[in-house]
C-alpha cells in the first residue's frame, strides 16, 4: 500500500516539475543596452552582460493590492492634561 502511495506521488511531482521546467521562459541578456543571444555572449565574452529582469505577467487581483497597501492609521482622540 505504502509503495503504491509513494510511486503515485512520485508520478505526479514528476510531471508537475516537468510542466514547471516546460513553462518557464528562456533567459534574455542584454549587452551595454541591447539584446543579445546567450550565443553571442559566449562567442564576445560575458563583459558587461546582464540578465534581463522579465516584467511580472500578472496584474495584483483587488483583495491583493488591498493587502499588499499601506494601512491607514487611525488616530485616536487622547485628551492631554492632569486627570480628575
Amino acid at each position: 500500500m505504502n509503495k503504491k502511495i509513494l510511486s503515485i506521488a512520485a508520478a505526479i511531482l514528476t510531471i508537475a516539475g516537468g510542466t514547471a521546467a516546460v513553462a518557464a521562459e528562456l533567459p534574455t541578456y542584454e549587452a551595454n543596452g541591447f539584446p543579445v543571444s546567450p550565443l553571442q555572449v559566449r562567442v564576445l565574452g560575458a563583459a558587461h552582460v546582464e540578465q534581463k529582469v522579465a516584467a511580472p505577467s500578472t496584474v495584483a487581483s483587488v483583495h491583493q493590492a488591498k493587502v499588499l497597501s499601506p494601512r491607514k492609521v487611525k488616530t485616536a482622540d487622547v485628551t492631554t492634561g492632569a486627570a480628575r
